[in-house]
């Protein structure tokens, strides 16, 4: 755990290939860093980004991470351009290989054991729009866009966007996304549930902020296994979901978080959880 803390550490404030990570206390903020290309992801990019959520996964310490992105967009997807070409060269000359590296940041985010909060201004598309539903939370400024623009490159969806998208939308909207690839404006983000909330520009962060601090003060172990149930209950049947939910509940009554709990309640104070 401190070797993993001490990697963590070590990267904050750095921007090392495009990517920043920045820790206050339990709240780890990822931050995409190439505002000159809306932070298009490089190969290299998508690399590193499996590897800090893997980390963010395996660190207990953490108790919430936000994604955003800098200079005032979100994520406007792969870098297709020349730029993309020397950086994902760097990783494979072989598509497949660079696209099962993509599908391992994809994972590494969903399997994640802690909530994700997007905070999304400007520009979100392809797989930075897939990107940011992959978090648990998404978060919009009022000026944002969103697009499924795969169909625009001559592309196929990805970054797990046909697996989130039909469930965030629904099907058929999921369809008329990929295969217009039309931008949306926030209000039609919001309009059709493709994001949890719209924000006027000046007031997202705070409101970010705020819902962050709400989920790093709650019990970490507890909130880790209902992300876990939500993320498996459309794959299950109802008596498997209620076995898991007994197996979760059976795990919470053992730990100190819901001793601490019953006590703060009988106390009339806010509970202090340590995730233990």
């Amino acid at each position: 755990m401190a070797e993993q803390q001490g990697r963590l550490d070590s990267q904050e404030h750095t921007g090392a290939e495009g990517l920043d990570v920045e820790r206050a206390g339990g709240v780890v903020t990822v931050t995409l860093n190439r505002p000159e290309v809306m932070n298009a992801m490089t190969g290299t990019m998508f690399a590193e980004f499996g590897r800090i959520f893997r980390d963010l996964h395996a660190d207990e310490t953490v108790r919430c991470i936000v994604l955003t992105g800098a200079g005032g967009n979100f994520c406007s997807g792969a870098d297709v351009g020349g730029q993309s070409k020397r950086a994902v060269g760097a990783v494979s000359t072989n598509p497949l290989r660079n696209l099962r590296q993509i599908k391992a940041s994809a994972m590494a985010l969903h399997d994640c054991q802690h909530p994700v909060v997007a905070k999304v201004h400007g520009v979100a598309a392809g797989a930075g729009l897939n990107m940011a539903l992959g978090c648990d939370l998404v978060y919009a400024a009022d000026t944002a866009r969103f697009s499924e623009i795969f169909a625009r490159r001559g592309l196929t969806i990805d970054f797990g966007g046909s697996w989130v998208l039909p469930r965030r939308v629904g099907l058929h909207r999921a369809k008329e996304l990929a295969l217009l690839a039309e931008v949306i404006d926030a209000a039609e983000a919001d309009r059709i549930g493709l994001v949890n909330r719209i924000l006027p520009e000046a007031d997202l962060d705070a409101h970010v902020d705020d819902v962050v601090a709400r989920i790093a003060a709650g019990p970490p172990l507890a909130l880790s296994m209902s992300k876990a149930l939500l993320n498996q209950g459309s794959q299950t049947s109802m008596s498997q979901a209620l076995e898991a939910e007994a197996a979760t509940q059976a795990t919470n009554f053992g730990t100190e978080d819901t001793r601490e709990a019953a006590r703060a309640w009988m106390e009339k104070r806010s509970p202090d959880f340590q995730g233990r």
